[in-house]
């Protein structure tokens, strides 16, 4: 048993961080909120702290009125713990690709000062794992000066790059708290399963997958019962895989990088799902600038990137980070693996999206509203499915691109939108 470290109390450990330093702080399941917490204790003794991190979950606490002199909120993604917090102007936002992220650290455009990240206990060889949240992170180490972690039992061990050291810490914390979970599965409407099975009959056995975040993925897993040989390789993983797994649908076999094993770069889903990939050597997770590289991606045949959006416009541009102007998430790796497909033998890039959100308004659009973003161009598009089903875009000119687009939006805006196309290509 390997016992050549010891814990420190959170105050004594955050006296690493002065005022001015650059802080990166692990992101989704694994974000370390019982360090987050202590550290909103320490706002009178520092000043202009920025935070750098992705997706974060639970309470920030450092965002709390009167502590705006002490920290300041840089984040290279916009999720829902800080979504208000970008909206009113007291935290910003980094547009760029998930696969670029660990560069701004390499390359010292963002030089990081230290790195909150939470890990397993140490191993019998003193090494700990970032567990089911490698992606950014690794990079993060890497190149920070000082790194301070929260252990936590509660935390997978995972195999793939997010090994560490205990003697790469500079301070080592104890808690037990939960991992944060999300529940996308159960979630999902009669629509969303009507693009589930769209998107799955697009998918040819043996193909390699990379499934977003939300409802939609999953509902394309449900899909794919009937299916053989499916491999993954993925920036993230949610509870869908797991009864593909276990059924054999999903073996990897035919990948042509990193044969018989799941690849991912982070995980979210249930404790059920941290469990299952807990020590389980069929699943790598690896840094980011690798997972989501084009060049690795395109590398396996087959790719079928599966992703979302807000919006697209009758051309096809896709804006998939905003509302608006309001900043609702970031770009993401959407483009990483939208490209990667496009250029994979026989890959397929797949944005799928209801023709309608919640309210009742269209997602099929003549123009993006005013300052929405365009996360992948019109050049990038090349299926889109809705629940009415699949326009190829691919090779179309725009005419026929909005064309294909009106077949599969809302039929109550369908009338609307060929008004729309006619005034602009003055066909229909």
């Amino acid at each position: 048993m390997y016992t050549n470290f010891q814990y420190q109390q959170p105050a004594e450990a955050l006296q690493l961080i002065q005022s001015g330093n650059r802080v990166f702080v692990h992101g989704s399941a694994q974000t370390p909120t019982f360090m987050l917490e202590h550290l909103a204790k320490q706002a009178d003794r520092l000043r202009d702290v920025e935070l750098v991190f992705i997706s974060i979950f639970g309470p920030v606490h450092v965002d709390k009125p009167g502590m705006e002199s002490s920290f300041r909120i840089n984040s290279l993604f916009v999720s829902e713990s800080i979504r208000k917090d970008v909206a009113e102007g007291k935290a910003d936002y980094v547009p760029v690709f998930l696969s670029e992220i660990p560069e701004l650290f390499k390359r010292n455009v963002l030089p990081l000062d230290v790195a909150i990240i939470q890990v397993s206990p140490p191993d019998k060889h003193g090494y700990c794992s970032m567990g089911i949240s490698v992606d950014v992170a690794r990079s993060a180490v890497n190149t920070a000066k000082k790194v301070i972690a929260q252990v936590n039992p509660n935390v997978p061990r995972t195999h793939g790059d997010g090994l560490i050291h205990t003697t790469r810490f500079d301070a080592m914390v104890y808690c037990e708290d939960p991992l944060y979970e999300a529940s996308f599965g159960s979630r999902v409407s009669e629509d969303e399963m009507k693009i589930g099975q769209h998107v799955a009959d697009l998918i040819e056995d043996r193909s390699t997958l990379q499934m977003g975040i939300g409802a939609i993925p999953d509902a394309v897993l449900k899909c794919l019962h009937q299916h053989k040989d499916l491999g993954i390789h993925t920036e993230m993983l949610s509870d869908g895989v797991i009864d593909l797994y276990d059924k054999d649908v999903i073996t990897n076999k035919y990948k042509a990088i990193h044969p018989n094993k799941i690849v991912s770069g982070f995980a979210l889903g249930s404790r059920r799902l941290y469990d299952y990939i807990d020590d389980n050597p069929g699943f790598v997770f690896l840094d980011i600038d690798y997972v989501n590289d084009p060049h690795v991606i395109r590398r396996n045949p087959k790719v079928v990137a599966i992703n979302s959006a807000i919006e697209v416009d009758l051309t096809g541009q896709i804006c998939s980070d905003s509302i608006g102007t309001m900043q609702f998430s970031g770009v993401g790796g959407q483009m990483d693996f939208l490209r990667g497909a496009a250029l994979s033998e026989g890959g397929k890039p797949i944005i799928a999206l209801p023709s309608r959100t919640n309210k009742g308004v269209g997602r099929i659009v003549p123009f993006l509203k005013p300052g929405a973003g365009v996360v992948a161009t019109r050049a990038h598009a090349h299926y889109i499915v809705t629940e009415y089903g699949v326009a190829y875009l691919y090779g179309k000119n725009l005419r026929q691109r909005a064309k294909a687009l009106i077949q599969i939006a809302h039929p109550d805006d369908r009338e609307m939108l060929e008004k729309a196309c006619f005034e602009r290509f003055k066909i229909f």
